[in-house]
């Protein structure tokens, strides 16, 4: 089973030789893939070695991402491969207290981000609520609603 999880780790790890910044797999993933991959069941210490062993051995050191704009989304929207892979800050417009597999997420920066893998999830009710969005691999993002315990996967609409 360790082998699996490893494995996996690994072919996580390949996908990102020109991230910039080293996020743990448990950031990386929702708490549901975490749970599905076993990893949850590693202890501390073998969940803090496996996150070093992946921030030293999964990126290729002396490589830059290439300046090329990424495919557009389903709404046409087209991400700057090297600029826009950063975390970014805002607050949710509105009343939030849960997501769906067709929720819109407008922020108060005039981003507007949507769910993309299908999920669901509640939380407190909470207005205007701060959020941090995170790259992750393979082009992927994570939202943290601030106040709610979960994250869910994302795409930016525009």
């Amino acid at each position: 089973m360790r082998i699996r999880i490893l494995a996996l780790a690994l072919l996580v790890a390949a996908g990102s030789a020109h991230a910039q910044s080293f996020s743990s797999l448990e950031e990386r993933m929702s708490q549901a893939d975490f749970k599905r991959a076993g990893l949850d069941r590693l202890s501390p210490d073998e969940l803090k070695y496996l996150d070093r062993w992946l921030q030293t051995h999964g990126t290729t050191a002396g490589t830059a991402a290439p300046t090329v704009v990424g495919p557009a989304n389903m709404y046409g929207y087209r991400t700057p491969v090297d600029q826009a892979r950063t975390a970014a800050e805002s607050n949710l417009v509105g009343t939030f207290s849960g997501w769906d597999s067709h929720s819109t997420f407008n922020l108060a920066n005039g981003q507007v981000w949507k769910t993309s893998d299908g999920s669901s999830g509640s939380c407190q009710q909470v207005t205007d609520p701060k959020v941090t969005i995170k790259p992750m691999m393979l082009g992927s993002w994570l939202m943290y609603v601030h106040g709610c315990s979960d994250s869910l996967r994302v795409e930016r609409v525009r």
